[in-house]
């Protein structure tokens, strides 16, 4: 839960008690007036309603430059509720996906560590060294964020996050087909080939992966995403993909690259089928029109491009070896 702290002025205390009532707040309190006519009033509220809360309020904020909105988390209360949180609030949720859609130094330093852990552990047959590769990757935050970007119709967040996923995966291939070059090795390794196969269940583990991932996220429970990297990395398969390129083994890459886009298109399409479902959308009218024609575009767009890529691997499955 949350308490909602709103410091405006003292004339706003009826509309801001009625939206208390409206959304039923477990508890709402009202400090001493200010010498500046401003008053702190405390809403306590559960997760699901704080967004609602934060919405109805944007008519005193707008009607006063000067009034504030805090959100402070909760961790106890004594008694305890009856009733739990359900779903983060959207600025929250923003933010949170915001950052991992960075493209800094930092994040260009986690991949190329990432891939040389992962080139690693593919060639040497290690699943503990490429589990710590998937761990340490940061190529699933980008994705996440496109699928919120779509679902908040945010054209400039969409942007960032291609724009970081690409700049990630082309890093993450460059390094490993470099690698695959120089570095002298058999491609029999059981790690290295098991990211060369991509089948139906690979489509299915990345879409219940993704969903799986963004519902973590809405609920507050980002701990979850670690099993997630771990479930459907797609750091492992860009490695793959480089290391074979540098081996000219153009089939075993093909394979690769094929489980690469199953991975990124399925986390996408998931992501954005929680989104919708979980009902994060803007909070203005003219936005949340705009952004449900996108989401269904990209929806529409996403389930298209995977299928041609299960018609494109039952295809290569039927091909002789």
């Amino acid at each position: 839960m949350k308490l909602i702290e709103v410091v405006a002025s003292q004339r706003s205390l009826p509309t801001v008690q009625a939206i208390a009532d409206k959304y039923k707040a477990y508890d709402f309190r009202t400090g001493p007036i200010g010498e500046d006519d401003m008053r702190a009033m405390r809403i306590l509220t559960r997760d699901d309603k704080v967004q609602a809360v934060l919405d109805a309020l944007q008519s005193i904020l707008g009607a006063q430059p000067s009034a504030r909105v805090l959100v402070i988390p909760v961790d106890l209360t004594i008694p305890q509720p009856d009733e739990d949180s359900a779903t983060m609030a959207r600025e929250a949720l923003y933010n949170m996906v915001e950052r991992n859609a960075r493209l800094d130094g930092n994040y260009l330093l986690l991949v190329l560590l990432s891939t040389i852990v992962a080139a690693i552990g593919l060639v040497e047959d290690s699943a503990a060294v490429v589990i710590g590769a998937m761990v340490i990757a940061p190529l699933l935050g980008p994705n996440l964020a496109l699928g919120l970007g779509t679902a908040l119709g945010d054209l400039e967040l969409m942007r960032k996050a291609v724009l970081t996923t690409l700049a990630g995966v082309a890093l993450a291939v460059a390094l490993s087909l470099l690698l695959g070059l120089l570095w002298p090795f058999t491609a029999d390794a059981h790690e290295l080939l098991s990211r060369t196969d991509v089948g139906m269940e690979s489509l299915a583990l990345a879409l219940a992966s993704g969903a799986a991932a963004a519902l973590s996220l809405t609920t507050g429970l980002p701990s979850v995403l670690v099993g997630v990297m771990v479930a459907v990395a797609l750091l492992p398969p860009a490695a793959a993909l480089g290391l074979m390129l540098g081996h000219g083994e153009i089939r075993l890459a093909t394979g690769a690259g094929l489980l690469l886009a199953v991975n990124i298109v399925s986390i996408n399409l998931a992501c954005k089928l929680v989104f919708l479902l979980k009902g994060i959308r803007p909070r203005d009218w003219w936005g949340k029109e705009k952004a449900k024609r996108a989401m269904w575009i990209y929806l529409l767009v996403w389930l298209f491009t995977l299928l041609v890529l299960g018609v494109i691997i039952v295809q290569r499955d039927a091909l002789p070896t």
